[in-house]
C-alpha cells in the first residue's frame, strides 16, 4: 500500500430521507439496510482498508456522533476521527480534513468519500480508485468518479464532459465542462440523451496541495477561517480553535463551492455498480434480489399478497407484518413509528417534513 494515500469518509449527515429508520440520534450511516450484519459506515470503512493503510484512514463527522463512529469502527484511531462542532455541508469538512493531512503528510493524495454508498464490483471498485489516485498524485487535478447514468433520476448530480460519454469508453481520464447539481426529470432526460453526461458519484480524489489551492482561490470565506492551522491543528488547541472555524463558517457544498468554478476539474469513468442510497426508492432501485412481482422485502416474516413494485421492510424481523394490495410503495415498520407511502422519492420528502410540525419532535 501507498504510504502517501489517505482516505477521508465524510459521516456526518443527517439522512433524513431514510426516515423512520433514520433519526437524529441514529443517521442512515450507522444503519444496516442489507443481510450483512454490518452497518454503511462500516462497510465503507472496509472496503477502503483493503486499499489505504489502516493508519490514512479518517473519518470526519459531527460531535453528537462521534461515538457511533467509535462503536462501528472500534479500530479507528482516536486522532484519525475528526469531529465539527456542527454540520456546515461537505466544503469545511474537506477542508478540515485536508489542512490536517497537509500537517502529517505534505505529499498526500487523498479520496474523499460519503460513508452510505452501496458499492458491488469490489474489485472493480479497487483497481478505479487506486487509478484515480495514482494519476492524481503525479498532476494537479480534481478528479471525481462518474458513473454512466441508466435512468433520468432528479436525485443525482450530472457532470458534463468533452467529447461526450463515448470519448470515455475505456478507463482515460476525460475533462469536466459544467457540474448540474440534481436537474428535474425533463432535463435529466436530455442529459442522458445528449451522450455527454455522468452521474456524480460524489467520490473525489486529488492531492491535498490541489484542493488546498483550489479551495483557497474559490471559498477563501471559508478558508481564511482556518487561518493558523498549521499550529493549531494537532495541538492540544485543536478543539477550540475548530469550535471557532465552524462558528463563523458558512454552509456549502464542495460541489458548489469549488468544483462548478475551478479548471481542473476531471473525471474518472468508473465501471462498478455504485448507488448513492438517499432515499428509499433509491434503495430499491439497487436491490436485485427481489421477488416474481419485483417486491423487496427483508424478511421471511413478511406475509405478501397481491403486492407490485414495492419496498417493505421491518426493524423487527420476528414481528409477522401482513401486506396486500400495494404497487409501487414503501413500508418501512420500526419500533415507534410506520411509514406508509408512494414510492416517489419526492413525495416521500414531502410526508417527512410534517416531523416538523409540534408534537412529532420525538420521532424525528
Amino acid at each position: 500500500m501507498n504510504s502517501n494515500f489517505y482516505c477521508v469518509i465524510m459521516a456526518g449527515g443527517s439522512g433524513t430521507r431514510f426516515w423512520p429508520m433514520s433519526r437524529v440520534a441514529r443517521p442512515k450511516q450507522f444503519l444496516q439496510v442489507e443481510s450483512t450484519g454490518k452497518s454503511f459506515i462500516r462497510h465503507t470503512y472496509e472496503r477502503f482498508a483493503r486499499i489505504i493503510p489502516a493508519d490514512n484512514i479518517l473519518v470526519v463527522t459531527t460531535d453528537r456522533l462521534g461515538n457511533l463512529v467509535r462503536e462501528h469502527i472500534p479500530e479507528l484511531k482516536e486522532e484519525n476521527l475528526l469531529l465539527e462542532p456542527y454540520g456546515r455541508d461537505t466544503a469545511p469538512c474537506i477542508a478540515y480534513a485536508t489542512y490536517t493531512l497537509l500537517k502529517r503528510n505534505p505529499n498526500a493524495t487523498m479520496v474523499v468519500t460519503p460513508a452510505d454508498h452501496i458499492i458491488l464490483d469490489r474489485d472493480v471498485f479497487e483497481e478505479e480508485v487506486l487509478a484515480a489516485m495514482e494519476y492524481s498524485s503525479g498532476k494537479d487535478v480534481l478528479m471525481t468518479l462518474g458513473m454512466t447514468p441508466t435512468r433520468p433520476d432528479p436525485n443525482y448530480g450530472y457532470i458534463q464532459v468533452s467529447g461526450g460519454r463515448c470519448k470515455s469508453g475505456g478507463k482515460d481520464v476525460v475533462k469536466v465542462k459544467t457540474f448540474t447539481e440534481k436537474p428535474d426529470v425533463e432535463l435529466a432526460k436530455v442529459f442522458i440523451e445528449s451522450g455527454e453526461f455522468f452521474w456524480n458519484s460524489g467520490i473525489f480524489v486529488w492531492s491535498a496541495e490541489s484542493i488546498r489551492t483550489e479551495m483557497e482561490r474559490y471559498l477563501p470565506e471559508v478558508t481564511r477561517l482556518f487561518a493558523g492551522w498549521e499550529n493549531a491543528i494537532g495541538s492540544p488547541m485543536e478543539d477550540i480553535f475548530i469550535e471557532k472555524v465552524y462558528s463563523d463558517c458558512i454552509k456549502i457544498s464542495v460541489d458548489y463551492g469549488v468544483m462548478e468554478k475551478t479548471a481542473k476539474a476531471w473525471l474518472y469513468p468508473a465501471h462498478f455498480r455504485w448507488a448513492d442510497v438517499g432515499t428509499w426508492e433509491s434503495l430499491y432501485n439497487i436491490v436485485s434480489d427481489k421477488d416474481d412481482f419485483g417486491n423487496v422485502f427483508n424478511s421471511r416474516n413478511i406475509l405478501s399478497k397481491d403486492n407490485i413494485e414495492s419496498l417493505i421492510i421491518s426493524e423487527d424481523t420476528d414481528k409477522l407484518m401482513a401486506v396486500a394490495g400495494l404497487k409501487d410503495f414503501v413500508v418501512i415498520d420500526t419500533r415507534d413509528a410506520l411509514l406508509i407511502c408512494p414510492k416517489s422519492d419526492k413525495r416521500v420528502k414531502d410526508f417527512i417534513s410534517g416531523l416538523a410540525m409540534p408534537g412529532y419532535e420525538k420521532f424525528k
